[in-house]
């Protein structure tokens, strides 16, 4: 059987938010999409057929972790990523730029060779080219693979970040080649310049003169301000393809989300549903929960009523802070799995109100609550 090409169609907007579609041949995924991050080939603290009940359509897995352990040659041995794992759904990989920067011991960025850096476990040297880069990922058999760049703290040092953004824009072109032609997979494009309007505006352009099946944000999430990178939005998004998928990676919170999708942002990842989730902190449609906090050992209702899935609705507040405060995994589990699920719940309802044409209502009712 023919493998189904890669294909993205806006189905209908609201203003620039907008609901759209991304056709693969491992299925179909729903725009706008939350992807929960599965960092060592897991979603931490969740079995994989209980995160594809959530309803989640897509998941990310990490080239860095993944080269150092378990290696790309023992994940290719049993034919990718997605057997490796037990995992039927699209995955995306990130390229593991931006790890080298912020998880080794010694890193140093040469422009032809790549990042030279340590193993942040146990001080092995290491050279992550944009070759190497597409190669791995190639090797874990993603279904969407990201561009080598370099991401860089947040800076107000404009000649900083212009050699930074020069510099992602070399890789991506050099990724892109190594990349080939395949029509049954997608490779994003990564948008970078930090806070400047200009050179956002520049990366954009290179990027898209290199043109790839989707363009990414990156160099957010690392300390601005939501209204730093709803600026940062409002400066580019109306200047990308229409036609392509727009990936704003690491973030984040579910009023970030929101915020993104109605500057016509389509796809997010974030560790923080299930980092939460671990550390006893929930989300839920009337705000986060702290379930350590005292008041909650004598509620006894669930953190969302409304949920059928897992049986959620069936664990009180009463019974999770008893589990989080004698240190009980189980604590842990069920809150990361509470959170996935609140948040696909979170991505259908904005998708349902885009296609309801409803969109600014749900917007403006949960933006300031989530």
């Amino acid at each position: 059987m023919a493998l189904k090409k890669f294909t993205f169609n806006v189905l209908n907007n609201v203003d620039q938010a907008r609901l759209g579609l991304i056709k693969t041949h491992r299925g179909n995924i729903n725009t706008p999409v939350f992807m929960p991050v599965g960092t060592q080939a897991t979603i931490k603290g969740a079995f994989i057929d209980h995160i594809v009940e959530t309803g989640s359509e897509i998941i990310l897995g990490n080239t860095y972790h993944l080269m150092l352990r378990p290696g790309v040659k023992r994940i290719q041995s049993v034919g990718g990523l997605h057997q490796f794992m037990n995992c039927k759904l699209p995955i995306l990989t990130d390229s593991g730029g931006f790890q080298v920067m912020s998880l080794s011991k010694l890193n140093k960025v040469d422009i032809e060779k790549g990042a030279i850096f340590q193993s942040h476990i146990d001080g092995k040297k290491f050279i992550l080219s944009p070759e190497e880069s597409i190669k791995i990922q190639k090797g874990l058999n993603s279904d969407i693979v990201m561009v080598m760049d370099e991401c860089p703290k947040k800076s107000n040092d404009y000649k900083k970040i212009k050699k930074s953004m020069d510099l992602s824009m070399y890789w991506a072109e050099r990724s892109k080649k190594a990349f080939g032609k395949n029509p049954h997979k997608g490779i994003f494009g990564i948008v970078q310049g930090g806070l400047f309007r200009d050179l956002r505006i520049e990366s954009l352009e290179k990027l898209q003169n290199i043109d790839f099946d989707g363009y990414a944000v990156g160099g957010l999430a690392v300390g601005e301000s939501q209204k730093e990178m709803f600026n940062v939005l409002d400066n580019i998004t109306e200047l990308m393809p229409y036609d392509k998928p727009r990936y704003l990676m690491g973030v984040g919170t579910p009023s970030d989300i929101l915020g993104a999708v109605k500057r016509g942002i389509d796809m997010f990842d974030c560790v923080l549903p299930t980092r939460s989730g671990r550390t006893g902190l929930a989300f839920t449609w009337n705000g986060r929960i702290n379930i350590r906090n005292a008041k909650y050992q004598n509620d006894n209702t669930p953190l969302n009523v409304d949920t059928n899935k897992f049986s959620l609705n069936k664990y009180t507040k009463n019974y999770l802070n008893h589990l989080f405060n004698t240190n009980e995994m189980l604590g842990s589990m069920l809150l990361t799995l509470h959170n996935i699920n609140f948040y696909q719940e979170l991505m259908r309802s904005i998708r349902n109100n885009i296609k309801n044409g409803t969109f600014h209502e749900f917007h403006d009712k949960y933006i300031s609550k989530l």
